[in-house]
């Protein structure tokens, strides 16, 4: 469907938010790529107030785009960003995504470039030093060499991925979903005759270490979104066996994990947390349902 040629020229959309300790190491690698041709940068901040601004205006090479607080939906974002590039080639890097290594970006078009029906390719991302056992065990079950995630029905993540305009005009991305807004694009691209690259050497260093709080609406916000095109109903989703079982299952991977590691006295914490999510999943799954209108 592409034309299998290394691009002369690629624009990076980046989201920002309050990133300011991640920000200016982000453009920092990003500007440091031995990529032999033109890099546009265009941030779209969404109100931040931790000095991010003032970060990002003093790399002369962005182009910064501010929308108001409280704003943010993700489709309309990419959408936006993809419309004011100036170049066909699309990277979206998360702000606080920060690419490992000067090939991050080569790798990355390269695994598109491998494949004539590619709509997107994405990132191996790794966790950062201070990340939590039971969220770097998930990067390594999603991002590593032996990732689970290849064997899973589907999975992407667009902190750090590539695809092209011509993709977009087929296969916008939707506009009305607050997570898995990427999930959701992919999925359709799929239906559409494309395929999903994974690039495993091109890396970023991104993770996240969430409260309880957040752990739990997280997992409800991304299984709400998901509810929307998922075939199994919430009377499906029973209590003891999705909640209850999934949670041993989900211990039991990251017990071993954490004694592989040497992390074990991080294992209560991941129990905690792996019951977080359970609940958020299966409460915003039904709430999904609700919220687009299917029939309960």
């Amino acid at each position: 469907m592409m034309n299998l040629e290394m691009p002369k020229a690629v624009s990076v959309i980046m989201r920002s938010f309050n990133e300011a300790w991640a920000i200016g190491g982000s453009m920092r690698e990003l500007f440091l790529q031995d990529f032999e041709g033109d890099i546009e940068l265009i941030v779209i901040d969404s109100g931040s107030s931790d000095g991010s601004i003032e970060i990002i205006q003093s790399e002369p090479r962005a182009r910064l785009i501010q929308i108001p607080l409280g704003t943010y939906v993700p489709g309309p974002v990419l959408n936006m960003g993809a419309r004011e590039a100036t170049h066909d080639w699309l990277v979206y890097l998360n702000a606080d995504a920060t690419p490992v290594g000067k090939d991050w970006l080569n790798h990355l078009l390269r695994a598109f470039l491998k494949n004539p029906q590619s709509g997107a390719a994405f990132s191996r991302q790794i966790p950062r030093p201070d990340c939590q056992a039971v969220f770097a065990h998930d990067y390594d079950r999603c991002f590593g060499p032996e990732r689970e995630s290849v064997n899973w029905e589907h999975f992407f993540s667009m902190v750090s991925c590539v695809t092209h305009k011509k993709v977009l005009e087929k296969v916008p991305i939707r506009e009305d979903l607050q997570y898995a807004e990427d999930d959701e694009w992919t999925r359709r691209m799929i239906a559409e005759g494309y395929s999903v690259e994974y690039a495993l050497d091109s890396v970023v260093m991104h993770s996240h270490n969430y409260t309880l709080k957040q752990t739990y609406k997280r997992a409800f916000g991304d299984a709400k979104a998901m509810a929307a095109t998922s075939e199994l109903h919430p009377d499906r989703v029973k209590f003891h066996y999705y909640v209850i079982f999934g949670w041993l299952k989900d211990c039991w991977k990251d017990l071993k994990w954490c004694a592989d590691e040497g992390r074990m006295a991080e294992f209560p914490h991941a129990l905690c947390v792996r019951w977080a999510m359970r609940l958020g999943r299966r409460a915003g799954h039904r709430a999904g349902w609700k919220h687009y209108q299917r029939d309960l």
